[in-house]
């Protein structure tokens, strides 16, 4: 049997996608983790900022206590705003990983597809090549069994009756 490598260059093509492919998964899974690190930062800022406020309306403080409460509640707020910015930009660097590792594995499938149609169309082309062979074979069989009956109702034209 032939070990003929079929679509050399269609091949190393679909390898170089898949590597790509796999390369912009990773980066997709890189940008998710990313995401969900800042949206926990972020859930917790908003968690210490709600503490803060609670303590900062308890009653019964002294001015000084209330500005110097009042001034750390303000750096947490401004610290959450950040971090919910910093969320924002992360969820946008995800969908852009996610678009690329989508456009990277369709690029793949299109590759993959066509050379499982090019490998259809060569099993194809040998199931003719065998029913052509399988014909010619049967046609020469006919033939011989024809000729066979022709001889056989006609006597041995060597033979003597």
């Amino acid at each position: 049997m032939s070990r003929t490598v079929h679509d050399p260059g269609l091949k190393a093509v679909a390898r170089v996608r898949e590597v790509r492919e796999r390369d912009s998964q990773l980066g997709l899974r890189t940008a998710a983790a990313e995401h969900r690190s800042r949206q926990l930062r972020a859930e917790e800022l908003d968690g210490i900022v709600q503490q803060h406020a609670a303590a900062a309306n308890a009653e019964g403080q002294g001015l000084l206590d209330w500005a110097a409460q009042r001034g750390a509640l303000m750096a947490l707020s401004s610290a959450a705003r950040t971090a919910h910015a910093d969320v924002d930009a992360a969820a946008r660097l995800r969908a852009a990983a996610h678009d690329h590792w989508q456009q990277d594995r369709a690029r793949l499938g299109a590759v993959e597809h066509l050379l499982e149609l090019r490998a259809a169309e060569r099993r194809a082309e040998l199931a003719r090549a065998v029913a052509r062979e399988l014909d010619d074979i049967g046609g020469q069989a006919w033939l011989r069994r024809r000729e066979a009956a022709r001889t056989h109702f006609r006597g041995n034209p060597g033979e003597e009756a």
